[in-house]
């Protein structure tokens, strides 16, 4: 073997022992975040939130004051089967049976009023490019390949908490 080739296979060792080392270390990083909650703590003291739970708390209000109503009728009714009274129980039978059909009406109509308001706010543009602007930073910035959602839970059957990062976007976008 020539010297150059000597000096070449020599170059070349090296090389591969200073660089397998180094390759071998890059080992991939993951991060899961649990969208639910960063999502949760972002809108929490936000005008759209709080016109949603007001909204819950305005629905939930004249389902108790529905409830109640219901409650005094069936005590009517009771008073008057007790009494003797039986057209006037029929015809409170009658007022009970409206009132429960309204209400279960009622009831249908404001809980897809809010899944549909809830939706909405999820599927916000503004905290999905300041969620994903947040990750990226984060990302880069400790060396992870990917993070992933906590709440596609068919692609994690398993995690540390020591990937967990949620705190850490959380507290990024000052929340």
């Amino acid at each position: 073997m020539t010297r150059n080739g000597k000096i070449i296979t020599l170059t070349a060792f090296l090389i591969y022992l200073f660089v397998m080392p180094l390759a071998a270390q890059q080992i991939t990083k993951f991060g899961v975040v649990d969208t639910a909650k960063v999502y949760s703590a972002y809108y929490r003291n936000s005008a759209p939130i709080r016109n949603y739970e007001k909204k819950k708390a305005e629905f939930q209000s004249e389902i108790d004051k529905q409830m109640e109503e219901l409650r005094k009728l069936q005590q009517k009714k009771l008073d008057y089967e007790n009494s003797g009274n039986d057209s006037a129980a029929l015809r409170t039978e009658t007022e009970i049976s409206k009132k429960k059909d309204y209400l279960t009406e009622y009831t249908n109509a404001k809980n897809v009023e809010l899944e549909l308001l809830q939706k909405n706010l999820q599927n916000s543009d503004e905290f999905y490019k300041t969620l994903y602007n947040t990750l990226s930073k984060i990302a880069e910035s400790g060396g992870y390949s990917m993070i992933l959602s906590l709440q596609d839970a068919n692609a994690i059957l398993w995690y540390s908490s020591s990937v967990d990062i949620t705190s850490q976007v959380i507290a990024e976008l000052g929340l």
